[in-house]
């Protein structure tokens, strides 16, 4: 009788709490949101400021940069204009120093190049060689100098979307104009600086026509045209767009749909003026980060009312019977998955032996197919050979056929320096490395390659420097690799009508020969060097030449490479390190 008496006044109690509870949670509601949005408003009109201040200061270092290059730049056409070396120069046609002398000159400065036109605007010494011999006659900062007696600044857009800014100043020699000295000023660099920043930079000129930007799209176009906002493409971006608008004080301006903070300065330069874009990205984060500890400790300050209001400890009992019955659960999972991972790794264990025995296999079959495939060169060259000299015997011309019968005992000795290296290739030793002439070994290989080229009419072109090339390698296989690239370029034009074939060889940091065939191009680059990958029909290869020219090179320190050219056909390049000087002195003795 007495817990049923009981029973009733816990409702009852039950009851009377329920209205409080809600009225506590609708209190702390209404305090929360109001706490949010007046910190919110606060906090974004305070963090905005500083992150305007921000901006100006940038703003103002952007804008000192600017003009200090400028200003630097802008001596130098006079100073040189003055120069009486570079009259005498344009007075007695006679450039063989000029252009030292303009290198030692930027050295000095650190301008970004400079260039010297004659009386008919050609540039006859220029920092940057390349440039000797353009014609300018056309270009403004020639014809604006010419006209002018003092120093003209010029802006013209060129074709890759850029801006070239240049300085230039007539040279007066008797009171007459016979040159133009021209200074380049590399405004570009510090449009690539503001490239690494989140803001967003451009500069306009006094007609409005951006110069510099860090969005590349907006050179060469009015400021009103370049800064046109985009709507949100989407319902999901416009919902988006629409709620962080509200939180904050109306933007500045859209940049690609974006709000931004905009800031604008002008520069002491010819009317410019620049204006920076700094995203509300960096402000919001900062007001979020505090409204998301504010709710988080109402959000706590809720729970603990809950909690202390609440008086159902029966919930918990049941909650930890519930976490405790999954407890098991999981360790019975647990177990079996255990159990399974054991068994997994007795199979992956079998698996692997499994694995390593038919790796023996295929490795054994790829030696097998690789020493048929390198043999086929030597024994096809010895078979035109032969028939050569049987062809010379029957014209009673012993003399000739004695050279065909000793080039085949070169090629018997080729044979067996390849079979040598072959069995060699578990190894990868360097014993037998030696100092070689990449020239000597192209020409070599173009002997090899002499009964196949003198079947087809193919265009060879060779460019090789005047100087050694001297590399550390195995000449019998750096031969074979050169051969290799070679039987590929003729077999890629064989259906050309006018085929042909380019030898460049270059010393750099490193030795490169490229071989450059007019042929159809390649397909897939990615197999191009995976064994037995071949483009070629059956019979005609079996896909192994590439795949050991690339491991060849390899073992030689050096890397093989291949592309398509521009004009269509394929490029393969082989680069390998040279040898150190003494090295190259000792090979030389």
């Amino acid at each position: 009788m007495s817990d049923t008496s009981q029973e009733p006044t816990q409702d009852d109690e039950a009851q009377g709490l329920s209205w409080r509870v809600k009225l506590v949670v609708a209190l702390l509601v209404v305090l929360a949101v109001a706490v949010v949005l007046v910190t919110n408003r606060w906090m974004t009109e305070r963090f905005s400021e500083t992150t305007r201040n921000r901006a100006d200061l940038r703003l103002a270092l952007y804008s000192g940069n600017i003009i200090s290059e400028l200003q630097r730049t802008s001596v130098v056409p006079l100073l040189l204009s003055s120069d009486p070396a570079l009259a005498e120069a344009l007075r007695s046609g006679n450039f063989s120093q000029t252009s030292q002398r303009l290198i030692k000159v930027q050295s000095q400065i650190g301008v970004a190049s400079i260039m010297l036109l004659d009386r008919d605007g050609r540039a006859v010494a220029a920092t940057n060689r390349n440039l000797l011999g353009t014609p300018y006659r056309a270009a403004p900062f020639y014809v604006e100098a010419l006209r002018a007696t003092d120093t003209v600044f010029t802006a013209v857009r060129h074709a890759a979307g850029g801006f070239d800014f240049t300085y230039s100043r007539s040279i007066i020699v008797d009171g007459k104009p016979v040159g133009v000295i021209a200074v380049s000023v590399d405004l570009m660099k510090y449009e690539r600086a503001w490239a690494g920043f989140q803001d967003a930079v451009l500069v306009a000129d006094s007609e409005g026509t951006v110069i510099l930007a860090t969005e590349s799209r907006w050179r060469g176009l009015p400021v009103a045209e370049a800064l046109a906002s985009r709507d949100a493409t989407t319902a999901i971006g416009r919902a988006i767009q629409a709620t962080a608008d509200w939180a904050q004080n109306p933007p500045d301006a859209y940049v690609s749909g974006q709000a931004v903070m905009k800031t604008e300065a002008r520069v002491p330069f010819r009317g410019w003026r620049m204006i920076t874009f700094t995203a509300y990205d960096s402000v919001r984060e900062r007001v979020n980060g505090i409204l998301a500890l504010e709710i988080m400790g109402f959000a706590i300050l809720l729970a603990l009312t809950f909690y202390a209001l609440s008086r159902k400890a029966w919930s918990q009992s049941l909650t930890f019977k519930r976490e405790s019955a999954e407890l098991r659960r999981l360790n019975d999972r647990l177990q079996r998955e255990i159990a399974e991972r054991e068994r997994v790794q007795k199979d992956l264990a079998v698996a692997e032996l499994t694995l390593a025995q038919s790796s023996k296999l295929a490795a054994l079959g790829e030696m097998s197919a690789a020493v048929s495939h390198e043999l086929n060169q030597p024994l096809a060259a010895m078979k035109t050979y032969l028939a050569g000299a049987r062809l010379l015997l029957q014209r009673k011309r012993p003399d000739e056929a004695l050279s065909s019968f000793q080039r085949i005992d070169d090629l018997i000795e080729r044979m067996g320096a390849i079979t040598r290296q072959l069995k060699s290739y578990a190894r990868k030793g360097g014993e037998a490395f030696e100092p070689v002439d990449m020239r000597q070994a192209i020409s070599s290989a173009l002997a090899m390659m002499e009964p196949q080229l003198k079947a087809r009419v193919v265009k060879i072109t060779r460019t090789i420097p005047r100087l050694p090339v001297m590399v550390l390698a195995d000449r019998i296989r750096l031969e074979q690799v050169i051969i290799n690239l070679l039987r590929n370029a003729l077999d890629a034009t064989k259906d050309q009508p006018n085929p042909k074939i380019d030898l460049l060889l270059s010393r750099g940091e490193t030795a490169s020969f490229m071989v450059r065939d007019n042929g159809h191009g390649i397909a897939d680059l990615e197999s191009l060097f995976e064994p037995f990958y071949t483009t070629k029909k059956p019979g005609e290869g079996v896909g192994l030449g590439l795949a050991i020219s690339s491991g060849i090179v390899t073992d030689l320190g050096g890397r093989l490479t291949a592309r398509n050219g521009e004009t269509g056909g394929a490029v393969f390049e082989m680069q390998l390190p040279l040898i150190g000087p003494k090295k190259e002195r000792e090979a030389a003795e």
